[in-house]
């Protein structure tokens, strides 16, 4: 009997969930067309630089979802279905802080954390926990009710969770048992008829639109997908000539001449959807609901810890001028403050010890009979080892937060005199029943046994920095 690996899996799951994605939401298709044409033209236009990042396949297939769940236990169990998929829990988000307007979540990303995983398919999602316990949102009445509300519901069936066990044990299913899982599991995301309790929906938005989409209903849903793109800024272009609603901005750092980092962001508008709504007399009627969207993404260079310090404190500044400068585009005060701050090159990112690289020796060395030189500055610049970036593969919680904040339908309830209640990566693990990883050190380990291999290969004892 044939069976299908974990990786194969994952892309399936990826591929169906973004056809049925595409069915319910069908501007995300048109996003997803647009995507690809600019990926193309890019691809075109640059040749084999344009792959620099990732293959055209890779970032063609690419893609990451957002899903949201209201308890640790219902956090645990998505825990589960992705780990039949070989993607682990990797970094920890505290929306709560990183917004200005009511999103009471905590996050982390399920995603393939080896690099040939990765290769094959780097499906992620973006996963957020809604935070009762928080008094800056939620009075104990309305903690006790909802609660109650999230303890009586079943986002995921026992078959599928059995199943999902198994996979992650087994790393593969039979063909027949696979096919099972994948119908189950794309089903457990899509967007459910059943009527929604309109008062105590229309309760919750009035604290927060996230929590309402959690806490609001039944079961959970594809909150949005996300293809990514070669050149964000020419994709919010061709869709808004398309008539396509974006939000205001580009989240992230800045188009400008250097090298992409991190992560830029952007979407269309979310959109209202036809949703039965069961009123307090029990009568059901057609409403709508403004709660999903479509996403895109560019990626840039994964940065070091002191890279993402230097991100942190230039994001700063930005707000700082453009809080003087009201009348300047945000954009041009960033990308001038990234033009005099921000390292030109990929060759200073590294020598800076800025951005994260894997290492390997060059084929056109020289084959002089000279001895390598000591320092890895010194092999780069003189053509013993090639440096190659190193994408990054995670998210940033502002952005993340702006992308919520700007297809919210109101900025709801936050009580700043109340204590917030205190999250953490190791909060999470604890919920998950397994470790939330920390995305540097993935880096930082990729980056260090790609040095190791360049060292025995060229019979070096240690690469100094």
């Amino acid at each position: 009997m044939s069976t299908i690996s974990q990786w194969q899996l994952r892309a399936a799951f990826a591929a169906r969930l973004s056809e049925m994605y595409g069915q319910e939401v069908p501007a995300y298709t048109t996003l997803v067309d647009v995507s690809r044409e600019v990926n193309e033209d890019v691809l075109r236009a640059r040749g084999a630089f344009a792959e620099r990042l990732g293959s055209i396949s890779r970032v063609t297939a690419e893609r990451h979802g957002a899903i949201r769940v209201g308890t640790p236990r219902e956090l645990g169990q998505v825990a589960r279905v992705f780990g039949a998929l070989g993607m682990h829990p990797v970094g920890f988000y505290d929306l709560r802080e990183a917004a200005a307007s009511a999103v009471p979540v905590v996050s982390t990303a399920f995603r393939p954390v080896d690099g040939e995983e990765l290769a094959r398919n780097p499906f992620r999602v973006f996963t957020s926990m809604l935070t009762p316990a928080d008094p800056r949102f939620f009075d104990a009445d309305l903690r006790t009710r909802l609660d109650t509300f999230l303890a009586g519901r079943e986002l995921f069936p026992p078959e599928l969770l059995a199943l999902a066990d198994r996979a992650a044990a087994e790393r593969e299913l039979p063909e027949e048992a696979a096919e099972r899982f994948l119908h189950l599991a794309v089903r457990a995301f899509e967007l459910s008829p059943e009527p929604v309790d309109k008062a105590w929906y229309e309760t919750l938005e009035r604290i927060s639109a996230v929590a309402a989409d959690i806490g609001g209903v039944r079961s959970t849903h594809i909150n949005h997908l996300t293809p990514r793109v070669l050149d964000i800024d020419e994709l919010y272009r061709r869709m808004t000539e398309r008539g396509i609603e974006m939000i205001d901005t580009i989240q992230g750092p800045p188009a400008w001449k250097g090298p992409d980092v991190l992560l830029r962001q952007t979407s269309f508008r979310a959109l209202a959807e036809p949703r039965a709504m069961r009123t307090p007399d029990g009568s059901v009627v057609s409403g709508a609901l403004r709660v999903r969207f479509g996403e895109v993404e560019a990626r840039g260079i994964a940065l070091t810890r002191e890279g993402r310090a230097l991100y942190d404190e230039l994001l700063g500044r930005v707000d700082e001028q453009a809080s003087q400068r009201a009348s300047e585009a945000r954009g041009d005060i960033a990308r001038a403050v990234w033009e005099r701050h921000m390292p030109g090159g990929e060759q200073e990112l590294a020598a800076e010890g800025l951005a994260c690289f894997t290492y390997r020796v060059d084929p056109d060395r020289p084959r002089d009979g000279s001895r390598p030189p000591a320092g890895l500055g010194e092999l780069v610049r003189r053509g013993w080892v090639r440096a190659e970036p190193i994408v990054y593969e995670d998210f940033l919680p502002r952005s993340a937060a702006g992308i919520f904040q700007s297809n919210l339908s109101g900025a709801g309830v936050r009580d700043n005199d109340q204590q917030g209640t205190s999250y953490d990566a190791a909060r999470l693990s604890g919920a998950i029943g397994r470790d939330v990883l920390d995305p540097f050190d993935l880096y930082e380990q990729q980056q260090n046994r790609s040095l190791a291999r360049v060292a025995r290969e060229l019979g070096l004892t240690d690469i100094p920095g």
